[in-house]
């Protein structure tokens, strides 16, 4: 036999052969590969994350009374009183007059002294704080819609598929490492 003929023939028959496989692997992975994503909608969740917020506060504050019941101011009422009323008058009507001043003139300046020590204040700054929540949206998975072999079905990713998914030779989805097809 010719030795070109004789490697013609084994060529030709490997061709064969593998012609075959390739026809036959073709027949028996005939499913498709890939499953077409109709919609992913996201999943989010609600995050509140606290911060503190603060502020510089001005504060309006009392001083501290040194003569709580106005002595000073009503023994000066007192005297303004009495030395005016003894102006008025003579005889007993200006011993009734001098009284009568430094007794009016004692309250008066008891009032003078009381609204004055009410508006006797000091301003000092403050700092107040208080905790508020910021709130934002996070992703954590998508419900996708998907389409294999003529059926919609739909499954929970952690991911966006993007416009397919992968189908292993069983016809089922591959979603990754921990997640299975429905």
């Amino acid at each position: 036999m010719n030795k070109s003929l004789l490697i013609g023939a084994v060529l030709g028959a490997v061709g064969v052969t593998a012609g075959g496989a390739v026809a036959t692997y073709s027949l028996v992975n005939k499913g498709p590969e890939y499953a077409d994503v109709l919609a992913a909608e996201p999943i989010k969740q609600q995050i509140k994350t606290p911060r503190e917020v603060c502020k510089d506060v001005t504060v309006t504050r009392q001083k501290p009374v040194q003569d709580q019941h106005q002595i000073v101011g009503s023994v000066l009422g007192a005297v303004a009183g009495g030395l005016l009323g003894n102006q008025v008058g003579g005889g007993n009507g200006k011993k009734i007059a001098t009284v009568a001043g430094a007794v009016g003139g004692g309250y008066a300046g008891n009032k003078v002294q009381e609204g004055m020590q009410g508006r006797d204040t000091y301003s000092t700054t403050q700092t107040r704080c208080n905790t508020v929540n910021d709130i934002s949206d996070k992703v954590v998975g998508y419900n996708v819609k998907y389409q294999l072999d003529g059926k919609v079905g739909q499954v929970r990713m952690d991911r966006d598929p993007g416009s397919q998914i992968p189908v292993n030779k069983q016809g089922q989805l591959i979603l990754g490492e921990n997640q299975a097809g429905q």
